[in-house]
């Protein structure tokens, strides 16, 4: 009773003009950018990190969390319309929607997707609202050894997860942990790497990095490299946006273990949505009585899959809110939005913010009702975006990413930083390496760094006094496994081939 309690205060809260409206635009700006090809959820955010500065927290955050779970919901309409899809997680819907659009069925195909992610994402937040808390009172009982080994942990899922190259997914991390580390150290007030320029002893703000490795890194792919011009879009009429029977009867079933799927994916580090969406799709395809129906338009491949990433995008929350770990970009903007208002997200997030949090979740209920009333009539609106010339979108672009860059400390240094790391993010995605390691490494740098000199300190600084942890020994255990695991592979490679000779 407590909780719900709890939770209908949240709801009193957020009915204010002020938080109302910031509620519309997170979600308007998340399905704008799941719309729009290539300028992502995470770039997004970053770009309006410093419009935050002159809201209150809540409100802040509320507009944030609306953009990142909009997102979701937006990607699935060029999936479907276009065969171009809005969000990586939406790229497994283009082979059954664009499919069923071709077809005659592009409303049943978006409205099951609305539909789908609207009760996935209203069956994530709940599990939200009554998970979130028992975590973070668990995770009191953490000390730094367990902090500093899960975030370990996390960090080496996510190198397994993003990119087709785990080893070149490690070294981004590496390298987003390195630039973490210039400027001030947090523990002993120690400056590293600032080759006595003052601007890089307070360090290098992870908005700005989240701009440059994001946004001016896909501004610079847009000009430098030739786009598909005059885009055909199937019409869809609002008359049209109703399934049939036997749509919704093959949906039912997906829909609900999509949502259960995609939450359970999306506790994990990594690209939560997009693994979520395309297990799902698998799960679908394996147990389906007519699996030659997938890549065809079979209504289950965009039920599923847009389910799962809805889903996977309101478990995120949990460990951000409950652990203070950020285990995706999207989730790091989120921290530095809390941090910039000077609240850290954690286990005491709930007894000295509980304001924050339950006004945050309330809002996400709302926001899910919000985007359900958007996306069903707005669609033939929001594709016609498409139509918008890169020559005109791209300027646009390029004065926030400046101006919110400027913005961020005042200073002509950053925007320098900005368009440095932007162009060596655009040429080392070149060679196949994924930008959202480093986001991660870089934002989690500074939590890792500390809970390891914390428990050096309380290890007298022999590591091997870590036994006395078991916890954390299984957790470390586990980690070094799974580093391990690529290493291997070349080596049974190498012995497959010895027996054949």
């Amino acid at each position: 009773m407590d909780t719900l309690a709890l939770l209908l205060d949240g709801f009193v809260q957020c009915f204010t003009l002020e938080r109302l409206l910031s509620c519309v635009a997170g979600v308007v700006v998340g399905t704008l950018t799941g719309v729009l090809p290539g300028i992502g959820v995470t770039g997004a955010m970053a770009l309006l990190l410093p419009i935050s500065f002159g809201m209150d927290a809540t409100t802040a955050l509320i507009l944030f969390a609306g953009i990142y779970y909009g997102a979701m919901y937006g990607g699935s309409t060029t999936s479907i319309l276009v065969n171009l899809p809005g969000e990586a997680a939406s790229v497994i819907t283009c082979l059954d929607g664009n499919q069923m659009a071709k077809k005659g069925r592009a409303g049943a195909a978006l409205a099951i997707s609305a539909w789908g992610s609207f009760i996935a994402g209203t069956l994530g937040i709940v599990a939200l609202t009554f998970t979130a808390e028992k975590i973070a009172s668990l995770a009191l009982s953490f000390r730094s050894p367990e902090y500093f080994s899960v975030c370990l942990l996390g960090l080496i899922i996510l190198t397994n997860l993003t990119g087709k190259n785990p080893m070149k997914s490690l070294l981004m991390v590496l390298m987003g942990l390195a630039l973490g580390t210039i400027g001030m150290d947090d523990v002993f007030g120690t400056s590293r790497f600032d080759f006595g320029n003052m601007f890089l002893m307070r360090g290098i703000e992870f908005g700005i990095v989240a701009m440059a490795v994001f946004g001016i890194n896909e501004l610079l792919g847009t000009l430098l490299e030739p786009q598909e011009e005059n885009i055909h879009i199937e019409k869809v009429k609002l008359r049209e946006l109703y399934p049939n029977k036997q749509e919704w009867k093959r949906s039912f079933t997906p829909i609900l273990r999509g949502s259960v799927l995609g939450f359970l994916i999306g506790l994990i580090p990594g690209p939560a949505g997009t693994l979520a969406s395309f297990s799902s799709y698998a799960l679908e395809k394996k147990i389906s009585k007519h699996p030659e129906e997938f890549g065809h338009g079979a209504i289950e491949g965009v039920a599923g899959p847009e389910s799962a990433n809805n889903a996977a995008s309101s478990a995120a929350f949990v460990p951000l809110l409950s652990l203070g770990l950020p285990f995706a970009p999207p989730s790091a903007l989120l921290l530095t939005a809390f941090i910039t208002h000077g609240i850290q997200p954690g286990p005491t997030l709930f007894t000295q913010h509980p304001d924050v949090f339950w006004s945050l979740i309330a809002s996400m209920y709302i926001g899910n009702v919000l985007l359900l009333i958007i996306n069903l009539p707005m669609v033939g609106a929001f594709a016609s975006l498409l139509r918008c010339p890169a020559k005109i979108l791209m300027p646009v672009v390029m004065v926030i990413t400046f101006t919110g860059a400027f913005a961020t400390n005042g200073t002509y240094f950053d925007i320098l930083i900005l368009i440095v790391l932007g162009a060596l993010a655009y040429i080392i995605s070149k060679f196949g390496y994924s930008m959202a390691p480093l986001a991660v490494g870089i934002c989690m740098s500074s939590t890792l760094e500390q809970r390891f000199q914390q428990t050096m300190i309380m290890l007298r600084g022999d590591f091997s006094n870590i036994v006395r942890f078991p916890i954390s020994c299984v957790i470390l255990g586990a980690a070094l496994v799974l580093l391990l695991l690529p290493l291997l592979k070349p080596v049974r490679r190498y012995l497959k081939h010895s027996k054949e000779d």
